[in-house]
């Protein structure tokens, strides 16, 4: 007696069954090896948006679903009784030269526009940051107010509590029943380039780590390239790389060692903190490089919810409220770019 079976049971999985048994839907999450197996059981959680110019779908499409990650991830909380660590921050990045600081400013104009005061985007004094500001050789920084933080392991984690409630199982193995959703992460987009003889998306490595830092309710930071998240828990993350080409997909090596060392460096206030946990996984990414949402090219009557390549969990709410729509309620919101037609 099932509504709706999803297969894959990473954030887009988690989060969609969540949303379906929110309205009523009968719900089973399958996943042989658990909840947020995956990518999605990485360290980082940095839900930040892309910058205000050039709007598209896409980024309109995050700009909604970070702002509804705050009620999301509050309700998730209140029914499982498990903290996703969510906060809405915002994140500080430093402004090295006169070149970016101009296309900064232009951007907090945009910002103006585009965000229509929902969020903001600012260039700011770097000493109006205090200690936890990275050096900046401008002196100024930017601070937006729409980035959130999370830990992505105690995301999942809450969300399977919060299904438990709700009377939704996270099982190894169940026949298909009712709407079939697969959000098989990487897998799926193997099967579908395997099926069409093509590159239809692609796994991407990505190594983080752990530190023992607590930063206390700062905002996270984006510094040569490095994202910094401070976790409620106490810990730090940072990370990550990018590795289209890599032969142990778990394992972490030298590419780690260089991003801790760089991030010691841009974030001085971090020397002598201890690494606690190294981190390495593969992230879905397709090729149109936005999310994969909707009819399944290849299991006919089957939908599709994949590529969270770096965005997943700030994309998660949005893509949930979009898959419940077209599979409950035959609504079709998704936007053009987005459709699997765009890797195909």
């Amino acid at each position: 007696m099932v509504d709706v079976t999803i297969r894959g049971a990473g954030i887009f999985g988690l989060s969609i069954a969540w949303t379906c048994a929110r309205r009523g839907a009968r719900v089973r999450v399958v996943d042989p090896y658990g909840a947020g197996s995956g990518s999605s059981g990485g360290l980082v959680g940095a839900l930040a948006p892309h910058v205000p110019e050039n709007w598209n779908d896409k980024k309109a499409f995050q700009f909604e679903s970070l702002l509804m990650a705050e009620p999301f991830w509050r309700q998730v909380e209140a029914t499982g009784g498990v903290s996703p660590g969510y906060a809405r921050l915002g994140r500080i990045q430093p402004i090295n030269d006169q070149k970016s600081l101009d296309l900064a400013h232009q951007r907090a104009a945009s910002a103006r526009d585009l965000w229509k005061g929902r969020a903001e985007w600012t260039v700011v004094e770097a000493r109006s940051v205090g200690s936890w500001c990275p050096p900046s050789a401008t002196g100024f920084v930017i601070h937006d107010t729409l980035s959130a933080r999370m830990h992505p392991r105690r995301a999942c984690a809450a969300l399977v509590a919060a299904l438990a409630v709700m009377g939704v199982e996270v099982v190894p193995e169940a026949p298909d029943t009712g709407a079939v959703i697969h959000a098989t992460g990487v897998s799926g987009l193997l099967e579908l380039s395997d099926a069409f003889g093509k590159a239809v998306g692609n796994g991407v490595k990505g190594q983080a780590a752990l530190l023992r830092f607590d930063a206390g309710q700062v905002p996270q930071l984006f510094a040569e390239s490095i994202h910094f998240v401070p976790h409620a828990d106490g810990t730090l993350a940072i990370g990550s790389t990018s590795e289209r080409d890599y032969d142990d997909p778990t394992g972490t090596d030298a590419a780690l060692d260089d991003v801790i060392q760089r991030a010691l460096q841009a974030v001085p206030v971090l020397h002598g903190a201890e690494v606690i946990e190294r981190w390495a996984g593969v992230r879905p990414r397709s090729k149109s490089r936005a999310p994969m949402l909707g009819a399944h090219p290849l299991h006919k009557g089957q939908f599709i919810a994949n590529g969270g390549f770096k965005i997943g969990f700030g994309m998660a709410p949005k893509v949930a409220e979009v898959m419940a729509d077209l599979v409950l309620d035959g609504q079709d919101s998704i936007p053009e770019g987005f459709r699997p037609e765009a890797s195909l």
